[in-house]
């Protein structure tokens, strides 16, 4: 591979993030830019290593991780020790940055694009922020001082130079059939039953304790429903211990063992197929990120939304809220979210199909299918 890059793109640490990477390195290459001139760049207690290999870019990982933003003594030397791994990272960046002389860096946010954003900025290297959430987070914050421009997904995000792209999504977003025979054939594909009603719980890449404990209250509730499907997304973090909870719960009676009758539950702890389920669920339940927004705007899929509290900014009630404000999302606060509260809001939502079908329109309405080759113009617009 050579030496010098085109582009190196930062950021990661969960699995949204990655995705995003990946949709603005796919979006250059569909424009001209060689993938072995884009560079991908992540922290390695991420899910970079596994989500990014093989994907015919270059990968570097640094070490760090995030602050924690709690004030307990644990926390403390925590955070000791993300900021020197912070330290060891930046060290590693400028190293990097002075290797491979990009034309141009891109960050994407979160903890693992810092130190690349400010060695473009010491080095003179044009620095483009991609920020899809409603709120810019502290790392897009601190490193929009350095910017010449801001890709941006909502009107009115506070950074330097915006331009509104909308947010990149997964190329195989693009072509999630929800109608006809598609909504079928994405569940044969995830080998789930066919003429069942779907409703995917999606904790994300790390898994949402809150989701997880509503999902299995959801699946006792529902367990006599023999016309329904519950797939459940644990996320990789929690799998196990969700996994024990149901075979205990199957052993108790409460939950129906597989293959009986009554619901089809299906737990898993990732899904690698996000299209699929997107085309096969009636709606999704699950927390309001970002990128999860942008892709259900995309798939035009109704969704039942439990925004993360405390997330710098409320970003993701901010996200929340767009999808709310457009008919196209129920928001459910998460300290209210149990699995009675979900039964109540999806049986509603279950018994009005119309008001699931003005759902998706009203999403796909907000979607922006041409989001990374809008990321992509930008960024080559501003590549030295």
């Amino acid at each position: 591979m050579r030496a010098r890059r085109y582009a190196l793109i930062a950021g990661g640490g969960t699995g949204g993030h990655v995705f995003l990477v990946l949709a603005i390195a796919r979006a250059l290459t569909d424009r001209g830019v060689a993938g072995e001139e884009i560079e991908l760049v992540g922290s390695a207690r991420g899910m970079e290593s596994t989500l990014a290999a093989g994907q015919g870019f270059g990968v570097t990982l640094l070490p760090g991780r995030g602050i924690v933003r709690r004030l307990r003594p644990s926390d403390l030397w925590a955070n000791l020790g993300a900021l020197a791994g912070l330290a060891l990272a930046t060290i590693g960046a400028f190293a990097l940055v002075l290797r491979r002389r990009p034309r141009v860096v891109v960050s994407t946010g979160g903890y693992a694009s810092v130190p690349p954003g400010l060695a473009a900025a010491v080095l003179r290297v044009p620095l483009v922020l991609v920020n899809i959430d409603a709120t810019a987070g502290a790392a897009q914050r601190l490193l929009g001082r350095f910017a010449v421009a801001s890709a941006v997904a909502f009107p009115g995000t506070a950074l330097r130079h915006p331009v509104v792209t909308g947010a990149p999504v997964r190329r195989d977003l693009l072509a999630v059939h929800r109608h006809g025979d598609g909504p079928v054939s994405a569940r044969l594909a995830l080998g789930l039953p066919a003429d069942r009603r779907t409703v995917a719980v999606v904790g994300g890449s790390l898994g949402a304790g809150r989701l997880n404990d509503a999902a299995l209250e959801l699946a006792r509730l529902f367990a006599g429903r023999s016309a329904l499907t519950l797939y459940h997304v644990s996320g990789q973090r929690n799998f196990e211990a969700v996994e024990a909870a149901r075979v205990e719960a199957v052993e108790a009676g409460r939950l129906p063992a597989d293959g009986a009758a009554g619901l089809c539950y299906r737990l898993v702890p990732f899904e690698e197929h996000m299209a699929a389920l997107y085309a096969a669920a009636d709606v999704v339940v699950c927390r309001a990120g970002a990128l999860t927004v942008a892709e259900l705007s995309v798939a035009g899929v109704p969704a039942v939304l439990v925004p993360l509290p405390g997330a710098p900014g409320d970003h993701q009630g901010a996200n929340a809220a767009a999808l709310a404000d457009a008919g196209a999302a129920v928001v459910v606060p998460d300290e209210a979210c149990t699995g009675r509260r979900l039964a109540g809001v999806l049986n509603e939502l279950l018994a009005d199909p119309d008001r699931l079908i003005a759902m998706g329109q009203a999403a796909a309405g907000l979607g922006r299918p041409d989001a990374a080759d809008a990321v992509a113009a930008l960024v080559q617009a501003h590549a030295r």
